[in-house]
């Protein structure tokens, strides 16, 4: 079996895969004070609640934007699986042909989604992860990797506000019942939630009228997006997993 590992700031996405098919996901808590003893108690943990566990002949790949989380989940998989997980970076065969003005700036989750965005879609697309982060990365037609944009998370911005205003209070990050809302859990909601599908909408037409063409695939992926894509007037796919196949995808090509 194949074990991914999505490593994000909020939580650890873990998907299990055999042969090409993806038999499960689950989640842990990302924890920069975990050590690599510590992962492995809680990711072979995890897996039992699946009926899955990781041994001598499974693989592992890893896709990281938490360093410090990297190199403790790299060392607990070595332990579990006996053997070294691949780890999405430089000198890792992806296949994507990356037009940005330093290729090694890209990050590992922005290429893991394009990764599974031209497996599984048309081009040219536009992959919107809306997680701690929101962010919108563009492939034209040729299978170029072009960049994009980034902008706060959901959570980020509530954060942000909770954090930074006396008055206002932690509210569900959930859909509004209406736009012009009537009290100020409502407005928080108004604005975050349909804020960010305006944005979203926004930036996409954007990116078309830079582009020159009308995008063929919009996919959104990320824990947030339910919520947000449920408010924006575009017509966008919802892919949970498409980090998870993505990886696949990597793996196979470095196998």
């Amino acid at each position: 079996m194949l074990f991914a590992f999505d490593v994000g700031n909020t939580n650890i996405t873990i998907g299990g895969y055999n042969g090409e098919d993806l038999v499960f996901t689950t989640r842990i808590a990302s924890d920069t004070r975990l050590t690599a003893d510590s992962y492995a108690v809680a990711v072979e943990g995890v897996l039992r609640l699946r009926g899955a566990a990781i041994g001598e002949n499974d693989d592992c790949i890893v896709c990281s934007v938490v360093p410090s989380i990297t190199r403790a989940l790299t060392k607990a998989l070595r332990l579990l699986c006996k053997k070294e997980p691949l780890v999405l970076g430089p000198g890792v065969k992806t296949g994507l042909n990356i037009k940005i003005d330093n290729p090694a700036q890209l990050g590992a989750d922005l290429a893991a989604g394009a990764v599974g965005a031209m497996a599984s879609y048309k081009l040219p697309c536009v992959v919107i992860d809306l997680g701690t982060a929101t962010t919108l990365t563009v492939i034209n037609s040729k299978g170029e990797f072009l960049g994009g944009a980034i902008a706060a998370g959901v959570k980020s911005t509530l954060d942000a506000l909770t954090e930074n205003t006396a008055q206002l209070n932690p509210v569900p990050i959930e859909v509004p019942k209406k736009i012009i809302a009537s009290n100020t859990a409502e407005c928080m909601k108004s604005g975050l939630i349909v804020g960010a599908a305006a944005m979203i909408d926004g930036l996409v037409d954007r990116m078309e009228e830079e582009l020159g063409e009308k995008f063929a695939s919009v996919i959104a992926t990320g824990g947030l997006s339910e919520a947000v894509v449920s408010c924006c007037r575009r017509d966008i796919t919802i892919d949970k997993n498409l980090l998870l196949d993505g990886l696949k995808v990597i793996f196979n090509k470095n196998k």
